[in-house]
């Protein structure tokens, strides 16, 4: 009996070890990156789900999922704290999904699922690495970004829309602020990233343009 609890003790530390080692390649990933959440974060999520799920084996006989479904509740907390409002976007949803992720390949080594985890850490690894490209295809190809741009009066909003139309962006005017002698207008613009690079470069030389912020 003695040498079974021993034998049992030994694979329970060999998951855990596993747990770290998985979260350790999902976390250098992230701090690579120099994402919100980094290497700590996702050995610890990953770990800590790991020994949740062992612990919700031993001592939930009659309900082993018990603990387990918890650990999702927690993890939803977790993830919440990165994710924030950036200027024209929300930022850090990727690295709320990805612990939310890692949270699941630790409870697939707690239940003893060791394969599955192995093959769950490469796909989450090529999904974060290989579409980056695909994302910065679409992102070269199809820009979409905010100026707040400041003009001496309204008759300039003309000469701005002749701007975009020149480097071929799509515009919209989202808002506008006036103050004495000062028009701040607000676009959204639509197009080539090459496209919004020479349209930044010719703002700067602008003398109709007072200032300009994206």
């Amino acid at each position: 009996m003695e040498f079974l609890q021993d034998h049992s003790i030994q694979n329970e530390l060999l998951l855990i070890f596993i747990s770290v080692l998985l979260g350790i390649f999902i976390g250098a990933e992230r701090e690579y990156r120099n994402k919100s959440a980094g290497l700590r974060t996702f050995i610890l999520v990953c770990f800590g789900s790991c020994l949740f799920t062992i612990l919700s084996i031993k001592i939930g006989v009659e309900n082993p999922d018990r603990l387990a479904a918890n650990i999702i509740t927690g993890i939803g907390f977790l993830g919440a704290g990165v994710i924030f409002k950036g200027d024209n976007k929300i930022d850090g949803i990727t690295t709320a999904t990805t612990i939310w992720a890692t949270a699941s390949i630790g409870m697939a080594v707690g239940s003893g699922y060791v394969y599955l985890s192995l093959m769950g850490t490469v796909l989450i690894l090529l999904i974060l690495s290989s579409l980056t490209y695909l994302q910065n295809f679409i992102d070269d190809n199809h820009k979409i970004r905010e100026y707040k741009i400041a003009i001496t009066a309204s008759d300039e909003i003309r000469h701005c829309e002749e701007l975009f139309r020149n480097n071929n962006l799509k515009f919209l005017m989202i808002g506008q602020q006036y103050t004495v002698g000062n028009l701040a207008t607000t676009w959204r613009l639509t197009g080539k990233n090459k496209y919004h690079e020479t349209l930044i470069k010719q703002l700067m030389n602008d003398p109709k343009i007072i200032a300009y912020q994206f």
